[in-house]
């Protein structure tokens, strides 16, 4: 009961500062990007152990990459599922579990990160396990639809599952209860918790449509066959790049996917590939080097072998010899720092935005102090980039020059602001996050893409970067100088200094901003539309397929009856993801009696120009006024649950078959960000 009072009232507050800003309730940002900035954040996490009948799952997570790697255990006998390529948390684990590693499961030829199947093959003297259409160039046991894995006394049948890329595989658990049936599932980068793997990072070997259509055969005709109880652990959840609106839910089950994944409610294949095509970020460039070491067979990597250090060199500024990392944090970055030199700090996303802003094969030296050098070098491993090292307190020693910039402080810009003399400010997030609020009038030029945008600006203007913590403003700094900007900072603590102050911010184009020009504007509060009953039964009646109703109770009441052509979501669900927030006509909400799908209605309205209605009244009042013509009733029984398993599942978040949607079992806490 606790936690569905504090969701109302989250509920209710985001939709009041939706409508009023900051100036009515202050807010906090939360985001992918800042969520792996803490400490813990770039080594591997044990996320859970979830116990079936003859075997256990150890779920690992490394969050700088959102990267989900497993142990299953079945005896005394392991097997391990897509591992990173530093290997010694999973030799731990097996030693403290008593286990013996027998082999490796690949569920694709990873694009992300350097995998560390030939590192834990040499080491556990095991085999690797992958699909024969990978093309594999090192030992490897070839897999194909049908083929088993016994681990212990379980075994595992694999499926072969195209979609993401031509070699991927979907590996079914069968337990040891009564009828063996199916437990869980490694769907690596198919199937994720609230999405699917993107089908663009084969580097044109192969169009995206022509994968986006296998994977809509893989769905129809192999995944959608899966009993609905069972398990999917996934190779990845929030942040990761190979798909887009993933859940940061650990696992999830098959039934709760055909209810609530957004692309899998498509039934004809061109609107399926529409949807898996529409909106898809700019694949890192360093994917493709990726994928190919993952293919040819990673070499091994001397662990222990620290990078070889430099001198001081004034050359060393020169781009065209060599990229500089300076791994410091913002503020010690921004009172001295090597000329062209990007900050790309430690405490973040170091190995994907490495892979992204630094070319494959550049020169690459990385500068801060030891210890930071040290952890640098060893994570970039993870993403193919070997580095030399500097140490900064050697470049001042040397009374070599360095560049300063002078943070602009949240009230320092909001004075400009309002003196209409403020400098140009550029948003580096992303568009998704641009719209959803911002500090004022600016221009977005994503992280990503600013080093081609910035062309549009005037190096010889004064211009403030601007990011949510701060972390990628920084980065930004030194791609404008670079550029040959000269008068550049950065928001200092970013938007979220910025809302912490208490300053105005701003939401999607269809809200009117606040002046900040001394005088407050007119208020203009929009509010979404509300649909009577009568008119939602002629709409059904006389012009069906020109909306989409939504229906937003729980599970079992749904399936009791329920409205024509509704299709029940879960809430939280329709909440965040944006392919709600598009589509042909109006997008209709409705609940019991009106009270969730007006909230609901009130925070996806305010972020987008489609038309949102709620039904005014809810379903109480559409039975009250229609006698309940054009309810469709179920004849059927409440949800058959399944037998109980032989074992019982020892913690309390496994998940259960059948689990009604609103059920689903608590995600693990999350270690806090900071940044």
């Amino acid at each position: 009961m606790k936690q569905a009072v504090t969701g109302i009232i989250l509920t209710i507050s985001t939709i009041i500062l939706l409508i009023f800003g900051t100036q009515v309730i202050a807010g906090s940002i939360k985001d992918t990007e800042s969520a792996s900035h803490s400490d813990a954040a770039s080594f591997y996490d044990i996320v859970d152990t979830y116990t079936y009948p003859g075997f256990r799952i150890i779920q690992f997570n490394l969050a700088v990459l959102s990267h989900y790697s497993y142990m299953l255990i079945s005896g005394n006998q392991a097997l391990v599922v897509d591992p990173g390529r530093d290997i010694f948390t999973y030799l731990d684990v097996a030693q403290k579990e008593n286990t013996q590693i027998k082999g490796i499961l690949l569920t694709h030829s990873h694009a992300d990160f350097v995998a560390g199947h030939t590192e834990l093959a040499k080491k556990a003297e095991c085999p690797v396990f992958i699909s024969a259409k990978a093309d594999a160039g090192y030992p490897h046991t070839p897999l194909k639809d049908g083929s088993i894995i016994s681990i212990g006394s379980v075994e595992l049948k694999v499926l072969e599952t195209p979609g993401h890329t031509l070699d991927c595989t979907t590996s079914i658990v069968y337990g040891t209860g009564e009828g063996k049936k199916p437990e869980a599932a490694f769907t690596g980068d198919t199937l994720f918790v609230g999405s699917i793997g993107r089908p663009d990072l084969m580097g044109g070997t192969i169009s995206a449509a022509a994968l986006a259509s296998m994977s809509f055969d893989t769905w129809q005709n192999k995944l959608s066959k899966i009993d609905d109880h069972v398990t999917i652990y996934p190779a990845h959840g929030a942040g990761s790049l190979c798909g887009a609106h993933l859940s940061d839910d650990p696992f999830s089950t098959i039934g709760r996917e055909r209810q609530t994944n957004h692309y899998l409610k498509f039934s004809a294949r061109s609107d399926f590939i529409a949807a898996v095509l529409e909106g898809l970020p700019d694949a890192p460039q360093y994917f493709k080097h990726n994928a190919a070491l993952n293919k040819k067979g990673p070499e091994l990597v001397d662990w222990k072998a620290p990078p070889e250090m430099i001198k001081p060199d004034k050359r060393l500024t020169d781009l065209a010899k060599v990229y500089i990392v300076d791994l410091r944090d913002a503020e010690l970055y921004a009172k001295g720092h090597i000329q062209n030199a990007v900050n790309i700090a430690l405490r973040g996303r170091l190995e994907t935005w490495v892979g992204m802003m630094v070319p494959w094969g550049a020169p690459l030296v990385v500068t801060g102090n030891q210890e930071e050098i040290d952890e640098a070098a060893y994570r970039l491993n993870r993403v193919g980039y070997s580095t030399r090292a500097l140490l900064f307190e050697s470049w001042v020693a040397a009374s070599l020059p360095v560049k300063s910039v002078d943070l602009m402080a949240p009230q320092t810009l909001y004075e400009a602001m309002k003196a209409g003399n403020a400098p140009v400010i550029v948003d580096v997030r992303l568009p998704t996050e641009w719209m959803g609020l911002r500090i004022g009038q600016v221009i977005n030029m994503p992280l990503n893409q600013l080093a081609h945008l910035s062309s549009k600006l005037d190096p010889a203007e004064s211009v403030v970067a601007v990011c949510n913590s701060a972390y990628r403003s920084s980065l930004a700094l030194g791609i404008l100088e670079q550029k040959g900007f000269t008068k550049v900072t950065s928001l200092k603590g970013g938007s979220q200094a910025w809302i912490d102050a208490g300053y105005p911010v701003f939401g999607s184009d269809n809200q009117k901003p606040q002046s900040v020009q001394g005088t407050a504007a007119k208020k203009e509060i929009k509010l979404p539309g509300r649909i009577s009953p009568a008119e939602l039964k002629s709409l059904i009646m006389d012009l069906p397929e020109t909306f989409d109703l939504v229906d937003i109770r729980p599970p079992a009441f749904y399936t009791d009856f329920h409205l024509p052509q509704s299709v029940n979501v879960d809430l939280a669900d329709l909440l965040v993801n944006p392919a709600y927030l598009v589509g042909t006509g109006p997008l209709i909400i409705v609940d019991r009696d009106g009270t969730l799908s007006m909230m609901a209605a009130g925070m996806l309205f305010n972020k987008t120009k489609r038309d949102i209605k709620a039904l005014r009244g809810g379903l109480e009042a559409y039975w009250g006024e229609s006698d309940f013509q054009g309810i469709v009733k179920e004849n059927t029984a409440p949800l058959k649950q399944q037998p109980e398993p032989a074992v019982a599942p020892t913690k309390m978040n496994i998940p259960q078959p059948n689990v009604p949607v609103q059920q689903t079992p608590e995600k693990p806490k999350k270690k806090s960000a900071g940044c």
